[in-house]
């Protein structure tokens, strides 16, 4: 789609807040007032519990050495949002949305499960977060905590009901409440500026490796660019190319501001970590020794409790952003929406339980390890937004004169290079480790690792090759279905009564319908309208399913029929639901009894067909009647 193209209404991002903030003010302050919020949105997420777990671990293991690794992260988040932001203000679309237009459904659904899989994680450290900081603060054990947690749905109802910039209100204070408090820590630790500064050369070992990629995967969180290409849709703004230039420039410096106050909290951490514990040889397995050791290390119980408010506040501040991106995540992908305390306790649930196992199996002293295997996992599913993100940013179909020039393309590689490089080398490691343990479970590992570690490489080379694939299946396509010509008495015997024409929502529909339609005004025949849907709802609740985009299909249907009959055309319309279109196509070709199919073909082949197969092919296969193939004209 074009860069100025719009969204219908049911399926725009946030629909609830969509554009709800106006921009308009003639101040210069006023209107960066105005755009500031979505990127202190994104930024608690860079300070979650998880961003504590890896800071302190890093700190206290190797003093200032992985300083560098919290610079380099801040600097790949302002490069890898800057697009995300953009992308959404220039195409009117979130990251989700534009996947599921571009991907084919079995690619979206991987993908979409790999994200929820990364939400999840995210959400276990914020559960894990939230119950050490309530046990810090009111002594409550710490599964209770756990299981208090899922309450803290009440408070996102409660804000979601004030609007936007209620909640982008309630998290600037506790993003606030957060960095004093850690301003406040570092001067009682008083650390060495010059060693410090030391930790900004990059230096990396076997040892570091797993914290560094945890340290990444804390930092640059993956579906905060799902979140953050839609939150920038809740300010109102023009449709022409210098409103949304403006938008661009605010929400960089509303960016910049943020996710360089998430780096001040996260080194803040990490210097206090490495001033207080480094300095006398402690190591922290767990928060609540780091929350233990700091009053009598610091000389003041203040310190302890300045902590634990921090603490409670990261927690609560990531579970609101939390919920926000795992609905635009849900919505986008699968054009599928519930209710957001639905969401919120679904989510909370699939985190809730991994801990409350863990606590209670393993005790507390595990919640650090827990923690630093969520930020890993959240890492290893960064490849599988980043790329997507490159590629649209970089389509000049789609983003026109607002494209990546191709120093930003550079350097947008080079950091997805970096992220997948690391991922892949720990992935190695770690699944060396696993295969070359011996034991009874040998067997089981072997089994469930390396189809899934061949599945998941897969699918990232698909989704990075995507582009190129589909360029050339479009330059190297199959060409149409071509019909011997018929002269004399068997030409005029030919008479297509009962013309059948599947739609698919693509701009081969309008072709094949004008050819219908011609071909039914020259034989008087009757055209036949078939759409399938194969939503998740739809398989689940066939005819009962009713979601935004069943009923877009059934009004698109409607237009699409009126059309015809308003030019003199007899047509019947159906929509079926099924996983499987060409069945459904032939199971309705054979119940209306067709003389002739009419289809379009998208051109692509190889590779795509042998993975994701094809309609076209198992329909001709198993009707015995005329097929006429279209294709749109190349350029």
């Amino acid at each position: 789609m074009a860069a100025t193209g719009q969204l219908k209404p049911d399926s725009r991002s946030l629909a609830d807040v969509h554009s709800s903030v106006g921009t308009s003010q003639i101040s210069v302050w006023r209107r960066m007032f105005a755009f500031a919020g979505p990127a202190y949105l994104v930024s608690v997420g860079y300070m979650d519990p998880g961003n504590w777990a890896t800071d302190l671990e890093g700190g206290a293991r190797f003093g200032y050495r992985l300083l560098w690794v919290l610079v380099m992260s801040n600097a790949m988040a302002v490069l890898l949002q800057t697009l995300s932001a953009r992308f959404g203000i220039v195409s009117g679309r979130d990251l989700a949305q534009a996947c599921r237009e571009i991907y084919p459904r079995p690619v979206n659904l991987a993908l979409w499960v790999l994200c929820e899989i990364a939400i999840a994680a995210c959400d276990l450290a914020e559960v894990l977060g939230a119950a050490i900081a309530l046990q810090m603060l009111f002594h409550i054990p710490l599964l209770a905590g756990v299981i208090l947690t899922g309450a803290d749905t009440l408070l996102l109802l409660l804000f979601q009901s004030f609007g936007i910039r209620t909640i982008e209100a309630f998290i600037f204070s506790l993003i606030a409440v957060i960095a004093a408090a850690f301003c406040i820590e570092v001067f009682w630790a008083k650390p060495v500026v010059s060693e410090i500064f030391s930790g900004l050369a990059p230096r990396l070992n076997r040892d570091s490796l797993y914290l560094a990629i945890g340290i990444i995967g804390a930092t640059v969180m993956p579906h905060n660019l799902y979140l953050h290409s839609a939150l920038v849709q809740t300010r109102s703004i023009g449709h022409d190319e210098p409103a949304k230039r403006t938008a661009c420039r605010y929400n960089f410096i509303d960016l910049l501001v943020a996710l360089n106050g998430a780096m001040f909290v996260n080194c803040a951490i990490l210097v206090l970590a490495a001033a207080v514990f480094f300095k006398h040889g402690i190591v922290v397995t767990e928060i609540q020794q780091a929350h233990e050791l700091l009053v009598p290390l610091l000389g003041t119980s203040l310190a302890g409790v300045m902590f634990a408010i921090a603490l409670l506040c990261s927690g609560q501040s990531s579970t609101l952003t939390g919920t926000l991106a795992g609905q635009i995540v849900m919505e986008g992908f699968l054009n599928f929406r519930i209710r957001p305390w639905m969401r919120r306790m679904i989510t909370r649930s699939v985190a809730i339980t991994p801990a409350a196992l863990t606590i209670y199996f393993m005790g507390s002293s595990s919640t650090l390890s827990l923690l630093l295997l969520s930020q890993v996992i959240i890492s290893m599913q960064l490849p599988f937004a980043v790329v997507p993100l490159i590629h649209f940013t970089s389509d000049r179909a789609r983003m026109g004169a607002f494209a990546n020039r191709a120093w930003v393309q550079w350097l947008s590689w080079i950091t997805a290079a970096v992220i997948i490089g690391l991922n892949f080398w720990l992935a190695f490691l770690a699944v060396r480790g696993w295969l070359s343990t011996p034991g009874p479970w040998q067997i089981v590992i072997w089994i469930v690792t390396i189809p899934t570690a061949a599945a998941v490489l897969l699918l990232l080379l698909w989704v990075g090759l995507e582009p190129y694939i589909g360029r050339r299946s479009r330059l190297a396509g199959r060409a149409p279905v071509v019909f011997p010509e018929t002269a004399g008495a068997e030409a005029a015997a030919l008479v297509y009564q009962r013309i059948l024409v599947p739609l698919d929502h693509t701009a081969l529909d309008r072709l094949a319908v004008s050819h219908a339609a011609a071909m039914a005004r020259l034989h008087g025949g009757r055209v036949f309208l078939l759409h399938v849907e194969e939503g998740v709802t739809s398989q689940v609740y066939g005819p009962d399913s009713s979601t935004a985009e069943v009923e877009a299909g059934e009004q698109y249907l409607d237009r699409i029929a009126q059309s015809l009959r308003d030019q003199g055309v007899t047509v019947e319309t159906a929509i079926c639901h099924s996983p499987s279109p060409s069945k459904e196509i032939v199971r309705y070709a054979h119940e209306i009894q067709t003389d002739l199919v009419i289809m379009g073909a998208h051109g692509h082949g190889g590779l795509k067909d042998l993975i994701f197969g094809n309609t076209i092919n198992p329909v001709r296969h198993n009707l015995q009647v005329p097929m006429l193939i279209v294709r749109p004209a190349k350029p």
